[in-house]
């Protein structure tokens, strides 16, 4: 139901998560070399080097198709409200993943270089998920509302 304050959070949600699919998320420079990190590849500018992401990929396509799944789960409350759970589960994720990867990185790639708070430039993608990270429980907490009202509702019969 489009009308429900849930479904408009969670399409948000749809949105954050589409928009940080698209956009790198993290650029790291040093002296001259730089290395952005996107959803599915860690490459460098010139195009010499590059490696998969897959897993933060993974993980931040299932957290973009699920809570356009669980619009469509109405009738069913108590499933929302586990997968909004999951979904909150799946956002930690990929912040966490993000980070992991982004110090390997500064381990791996820039071994022999001083990598400091300047050199790494975050960008406004990596910010998306702990929005969505907000909106999420306040879904699940609208949905959950539903879910009494129609118990009270139920008892009055």
């Amino acid at each position: 139901m489009i009308q429900r304050i849930q479904t408009l959070y969670l399409m948000v949600v749809t949105l954050l998560m589409v928009v940080t699919l698209i956009f790198p998320l993290v650029f790291i420079g040093v002296d001259g070399h730089q290395v952005t990190l996107s959803a599915f590849t860690i490459s460098d500018a010139e195009g010499v080097l590059s490696y998969a992401s897959s897993w933060l990929g993974a993980v931040l396509v299932v957290a973009t198709l699920l809570p356009f799944v669980t619009i469509f789960l109405y009738k069913n409350r108590q499933l929302q409200i586990r997968l909004c759970g999951v979904e909150c589960v799946l956002l930690l994720g990929a912040v966490l993943l993000v980070g992991a990867f982004t110090y390997s990185v500064c381990n791996n790639i820039f071994n022999d270089f001083d990598i400091t708070w300047a050199n790494i430039a975050i960008r406004f993608p990596v910010i998306l998920p702990l929005v969505a990270l907000v909106l999420t429980p306040l879904a699940m907490r609208a949905i959950l509302r539903d879910e009494l009202l129609v118990r009270s509702l139920d008892r009055i019969r």
